[in-house]
């Protein structure tokens, strides 16, 4: 590729899918701005202009991955049956984490992209659906313990089958959080 650090096109998503790119090899450590740059073809300054640093860089790419994550829920959504719903989000949650690790990983391992005053039931974030999801499945009274324990199972086991760490089942973990998520909502209906 040829380098020129001033038309590169856009250069703040090249960088961005280049992270995605190399996080699917490896974890967040294997990210630096400058290899990032010479894989684009661009000088070691040019993601400056659109990175402070590798931090920004690492938020920006947490969105990203929280906008990929949020596509997948909505393709599975049942709006007529939100506890089937819920179950299928459990699911695809657990399979992106599985898919994409490195990704995951920075998507929980910094400061939330998203303030908590952006965070609503409205169903335009990852946390909007799954709260959406809750208020129709469960009253109000109970609406943040359902969230909480519902997202505490599916992170959990994500995080335990990404570190290799599932005891006890030999089944795949897509298949265990579709059962775990059956029988969290089965408590909380109880």
């Amino acid at each position: 590729m040829k380098r020129d650090a001033y038309h590169h096109g856009d250069l703040r998503e090249t960088l961005i899918a280049l992270a995605i790119e190399t996080l699917a090899r490896g974890g967040p450590e294997t990210l630096a701005l400058r290899n990032l740059a010479e894989r684009a073809g661009v000088s070691g300054m040019a993601p400056y202009r659109h990175f402070k640093d590798r931090a920004e860089l690492l938020e920006a790419v947490a969105r990203h991955g929280f906008e990929i994550l949020r596509g997948e829920l909505v393709a599975v959504d049942d709006p007529s049956d939100a506890r089937k719903a819920l179950v299928a989000f459990g699911v695809v949650y657990v399979r992106f984490a599985c898919a994409r690790p490195g990704l995951f990983q920075v998507m929980f391992g910094g400061a939330p992209p998203t303030p908590d005053e952006d965070l609503s039931a409205d169903g335009s974030t990852v946390y909007g659906l799954f709260l959406s999801k809750i208020a129709r499945a469960v009253g109000a009274e109970r609406r943040m313990d359902a969230f909480l324990a519902c997202w505490c199972v599916v992170h959990g086991l994500a995080c335990l089958a990404i570190a290799g760490r599932l005891r006890g089942s030999s089944e795949a973990p897509e298949t265990l959080a579709a059962r775990l998520g059956e029988l969290v909502l089965g408590c909380l209906a109880a």
